[in-house]
């Protein structure tokens, strides 16, 4: 490889960085809109159907943390 190629290539660790920020922020999104949704009386189901995931997956990420939060969170009837 020449070495204007090599200049002009991205280093994978840069990418590989990138990656992990947008997963870090990704998953702040996904804890804020969560936390909303269920602040204004979404169900379990409802947030799982929105984030194309389960129930339990859904509630199994995010109820401890909503719990420490305060967030009232419904019961299944």
């Amino acid at each position: 490889m020449a070495d204007e190629e090599r200049q002009h290539t991205p280093d994978p660790a840069d990418h590989l960085a990138a990656v992990a920020a947008l997963r870090r922020l990704a998953d702040q999104l996904e804890d804020a809109a969560v936390e909303q949704a269920m602040r204004a009386g979404w169900s379990w189901p409802q947030v799982a159907e929105a984030l194309g995931v389960t129930r339990q997956a859904v509630h199994k990420k995010h109820a401890k943390r909503l719990i420490a939060a305060g967030v009232t969170l419904r019961r299944r009837q």
